[in-house]
């Protein structure tokens, strides 16, 4: 894949740059945030022909969004299900009504979205999914739990992966629904409060809640729910690469500040770092123009969910110390950390979170070298 930059694409880069020092963060809301990006079109840029409200990006313009925002400290966006995940499944699989009803929405930055996938009992293997959905007439009514499920708090809606046929066994007679989150007392969210003091996961009740869209017809969840996780590759995950680079960035200048770079064996594992995240970059690319790859999104997992884990880990190292604690470490009740401290105790879910290393390993060996499955 050529990411060499045309004129075109240089444009795009002053357009995206002149907008986003234009419109500073701020004190915004995460939710004015997604409507301010809105506004400007930014939500969508490989959807297609703005035919939902988006602007319209090249993959290279896409690339070139992505650095900009990162370069300009663009926060984590809770749009991002929505934008990344929903719409282009709802692009592949959906039908016209439901591209009409729910895409300009995200466009717009007016409705946030989250995943219903994993369940105590089935967080990687999606196959053993338990929530259950009976039709009646034109409504499904979902009764089930869901866990580990990002922004459930803000979001508005909630793609699930529901069991629609019970005589059904494992990927078969599994559905995909699009299930409203503002149902007072069908659906019930509580936070889940992680080591690093954040709560950005839920777990998610459903108690007879409504929901009126399938995705791509009945029984035809598990082919809809792959579809959606191949499409978490991509520009998303060059994008994604980005803000590593930033990450990197800020522990070579502590390193350098504080002196640690002149041991040789952190000096050695900052060129590690960086030479790996060269590696997922062409990678990336290369799956880019790979077209269907069924284990290319496997492969990324394994590759950066394992080297964030090394970076936050030569994070605290540098830190020395001084990692153990942060500026309000030790007033009572208190429990504040700084970015690379985040960083560090966040990381230890990236192997897990997405799809365990060892499901990957599986993956790959099974869908792509042809090896012997493994007993069930």
């Amino acid at each position: 894949m050529d990411f060499g930059l045309e004129d075109a694409d240089l444009d795009f880069r002053r357009d995206a740059r002149a907008w986003l020092a234009a419109h500073p963060v701020g004190g915004r809301s995460a939710r004015d945030w997604e409507r301010e990006l809105g506004r400007g079109g930014w939500i969508g840029l490989g959807w297609g022909d703005g035919t939902y409200g988006n602007r319209t990006g090249t993959l290279t313009q896409q690339v070139v969004w992505g650095e900009e925002y990162a370069r300009a400290g663009g926060p984590a966006r809770i749009g991002h299900i929505g934008e990344n995940l929903l719409a282009p499944t709802l692009i592949a699989y959906g039908s016209a009504a439901q591209k009409d009803r729910y895409l300009p929405a995200v466009a717009r930055g007016e409705e946030i979205w989250c995943q219903g996938y994993s369940e105590p009992g089935a967080g990687s293997d999606l196959a053993g999914v338990r929530t259950a959905a009976v039709r009646d007439g034109d409504t499904y009514r979902v009764t089930g739990q869901k866990i580990w499920t990002s922004h459930a708090r803000d979001a508005d809606h909630c793609f699930v992966l529901v069991r629609t046929d019970p005589a059904a066994r494992r990927h078969h007679g599994l559905s995909f629904l699009l299930v409203p989150m503002r149902q007072p007392g069908r659906i019930e969210v509580r936070p889940i409060r992680q080591m690093s003091g954040t709560a950005e996961f839920n777990e998610v009740f459903f108690d007879g809640a409504e929901a009126t869209d399938v995705v791509g017809g009945e029984g035809n969840g598990w082919r809809v729910a792959m579809g959606l996780l191949a499409l978490e590759r991509g520009v998303s995950t060059l994008v994604q690469q980005i803000g590593f680079e930033e990450e990197l960035a800020r522990v070579v200048e502590l390193a350098a500040g504080s002196g640690a770079i002149a041991d040789p064996v952190i000096r050695q594992r900052l060129v590690d770092l960086w030479a790996d995240l060269r590696t997922m970059h062409w990678n990336a690319l290369r799956t880019l123009g790979a077209g269907d790859d069924p284990g290319a999104p496997s492969v990324a997992k394994l590759l950066w969910g394992r080297w964030h884990q090394r970076l936050g880990e030569l994070a605290m190292q540098v830190r020395g110390a001084g990692a153990t604690a942060g500026p309000g470490a030790w007033a009572p009740g208190s429990y504040e950390l700084d970015d690379l401290q985040r960083l560090f105790l966040f990381s230890r879910a990236d192997t897990i979170y997405g799809g365990s290393d060892e499901i990957q390993r599986t993956i790959i060996a099974e869908r792509v070298l042809g090896l012997p499955r493994e007993p069930r």
